[in-house]
């Protein structure tokens, strides 16, 4: 059962971060698998920090910050430079 929620709260965090992003991300869809990456890699980036998100709140708010970074990321080699 924690799966299902860690993947909805992935897809929230995914759609929030589209939002949050200049430009809206790369689409719904996109944004939503990315939102499930950056749950897992918000997780990380938290307990490198010695930060520990608790509850419903706390992952959504671990998995908006990851999904914010990975999109960041992934907007960085997604365009092409000149």
């Amino acid at each position: 059962m924690n799966f299902i929620w860690y993947i909805l709260i992935g897809i929230i965090a995914g759609y929030v971060a589209g939002k949050i992003t200049r430009g809206g991300g790369f689409g719904l869809l996109v944004n939503l698998v990315l939102g499930i990456i950056g749950g897992v890699l918000g997780g990380w980036v938290f307990a490198l920090l010695g930060l520990a998100a608790t509850g419903i709140i706390g992952s959504l708010i671990t998995s908006v910050v990851g999904a914010v970074l990975f999109l960041w990321i992934a907007s960085l080699f997604s365009h092409s430079r000149q």
